[in-house]
């Protein structure tokens, strides 16, 4: 899992870049959120690396991070606009995990 988030922040960073240096306008908009997202949910699965205890919402972070940063991403580079409507999966998915990892301390 820790390589994963390591390529994950670096693909994340690249999208940010570019969306700040190699396009304009919508495109820019979402290489820029998507590469925020995707980066912020790396670093936090690479922080859980190694705990069993978040294993579950490790996984659906990345995963939710990786819907949702991808579809923006294919989006800025040409893909179909109706890949917008398979973004907020992702968010979801993120959300959970957050929520399933928020819950972890109550579990006894």
């Amino acid at each position: 899992m820790l390589a994963f988030a390591a390529f994950s922040a670096a693909v994340a960073i690249a999208a940010g870049a570019f969306g700040a240096h190699g396009v304009t306008g919508q495109p820019a908009e979402w290489l820029k959120t998507g590469g925020l997202y995707q980066l912020v949910h790396a670093v936090a699965v690479a922080a859980m690396t190694g705990r069993i205890v978040a294993r579950g919402p490790s996984m659906l972070l990345m995963a939710g991070s990786l819907i949702f940063a991808g579809t923006l991403y294919a989006m800025a580079f040409g893909g179909p606009r109706w890949l917008g409507m398979i973004t907020p999966i992702g968010g979801v998915l993120m959300i959970a995990g957050w929520v399933w990892l928020g819950l972890r301390p109550f579990r006894r």
